[in-house]
């Protein structure tokens, strides 16, 4: 009678446990990074010697809890995070440029400038439209400086953003550290356990949005993770963790460095948001580049126009424009509308010869065209960097789907066996009941 009442206890504490857990994974149905657990359950069988005596075992315990999880689709959960991370930060620096390249209109400043000189030339002696003239330079100049000034401002912007995305990264691998050494110290089948496992891949998951990581993992679980890739440096190994820092020349380009320990190494990441600032720190320098060449080239030519013709007063035309540092920095020097130097020298007031060379400036140095192509070029590179994020959004979005069909929980089964270990955790409490009430029945006999 007395195994009976062992078999009806070891129910109530098994199916209590089965209960708890249950309970857990409804309560954490919409919690981010929770995996689904189950509680085993494993017979207790009696021993060999008097298995004759009791044939049937000896009841039910709890042989822990497991955590439903697919370490091969959470990589891919990983991989397509990564890739849509730099795709998505690549875009959004191009959008920056688009921005600073459209918001200043210089395009139409330069189409403004090179049609009112078309004006002087109908009456090169009048002031208004030498007027018109000088206040579309102003135009030019100052649309160039806030188009720079812009691109220098996103270079900044993205300076930080990369700070910020190396300390967050060094925070995650110090966490992950810390998660490597709870799991050296949690029992293994524990609820603790399955919670540090959670943790576990939860940070791997952010910390390849930052940077594509390789993943590797021992008999309990702790991570072993490289940045950029299988052959990049160790960014976490048992307790210890990297540190990473960044650094961008004048010229664009970028550097990551990871020092663990003793050594420093390079980072050269393929995914994640920090390869996507590498991509969109070159895009930048390459706009300030072509940017600066066109002012100078730009401020030249008009200043050799000017340089070829005298002004109203009959003197030799002065320069309208000075390139600053950087070139695209550029100011007014010439504020006298008499100033611009519209006729040939010797030829006199009513000249506009000169005129000529600033169709000529607008035909062979092209850098109105070159600054509407440069515009062009890059909001067809934001559409396509764009088009492919949104495809990379989609087999992330297919990813997480089918890791979470593994690992998520699904609250109709749930209920179902939140019913079915009731029922067993009651029905192994009338067992105890029995047992009681026919002991007391054959005490009574006796």
């Amino acid at each position: 009678m007395s195994d009976l009442l062992s078999i009806g206890a070891t129910g109530v504490r098994a199916y209590q446990t089965a209960l708890t857990t249950t309970s857990e994974n409804i309560a954490n149905a919409g919690t981010v990074g929770y995996s689904r657990r189950t509680t085993v359950l494993n017979e207790v069988a009696a021993p060999s010697s008097v298995t004759s005596r009791i044939p049937n075992g000896l009841g039910v315990v709890v042989g822990g809890v497991t955590r439903a999880a697919d370490l091969y689709r959470s990589a891919e959960v990983r991989t397509a995070g990564s890739d849509l991370a730099r795709s998505e930060a690549g875009a959004a620096w191009l959008d920056r440029i688009d921005g600073a390249l459209s918001d200043n209109k210089l395009g139409d400043r330069l189409t403004a400038f090179f049609a009112s000189t078309k004006a002087i030339a109908a009456d090169p002696s009048a002031l208004a439209p030498r007027a018109t003239t000088l206040e579309a330079a102003q135009s030019v100049a100052t649309a160039f400086s806030a188009t720079g000034a812009a691109l220098s401002a996103a270079a900044s912007d993205l300076d930080a953003s990369a700070d910020a995305a190396t300390t967050q990264l060094n925070g995650l691998s110090a966490a992950l550290a810390k998660v490597n050494s709870g799991l050296s110290r949690a029992q293994a089948g524990s609820a603790a356990n399955a919670t540090l496992l959670d943790q576990r891949d939860q940070i791997l998951e952010s910390m390849s949005a930052i940077t594509d990581v390789s993943v590797s993992f021992d008999g309990i679980g702790r991570a072993t993770v490289k940045g950029g890739g299988e052959g990049g440096p160790v960014l976490v190994q048992g307790v210890d963790s990297a540190t990473v820092s960044y650094a961008r020349n004048g010229e664009g380009a970028v550097a990551f460095t990871s020092r663990f320990g003793n050594a420093t190494t390079t980072l050269s990441p393929s995914g994640g948001a920090l390869a996507g600032y590498a991509d969109g720190a070159q895009k930048i320098a390459a706009a300030q580049s072509q940017l600066n060449d066109q002012a100078q080239a730009f401020a030249d030519g008009v200043n050799a126009v000017q340089a070829a013709g005298v002004d109203l007063n009959g003197d030799p035309g002065q320069p309208i424009f000075q390139v600053g540092d950087p070139p695209s920095n550029l100011t007014m020097v010439l504020n006298d509308p008499h100033g611009i130097a519209a006729a040939a020298p010797g030829a006199g007031t009513r000249d506009n010869s000169n005129l000529a060379g600033f169709d000529t400036l607008r035909a062979t140095g092209n850098v109105e065209g070159a600054i509407i192509d440069m515009t062009a070029a890059n909001g067809a590179a934001l559409a396509a960097k764009r088009g492919v994020a949104e495809a990379q959004g989609a087999i992330r979005d297919n990813a997480v789907a089918a890791r979470d069909s593994v690992s998520g929980v699904n609250i109709d089964e749930e209920a179902v066996d939140l019913m079915r270990f009731q029922q067993a955790y009651q029905a192994s409490s009338r067992v105890i009941q029995v047992a009681r009430e026919t002991f007391q029945s054959i005490l009574e006999i006796r």
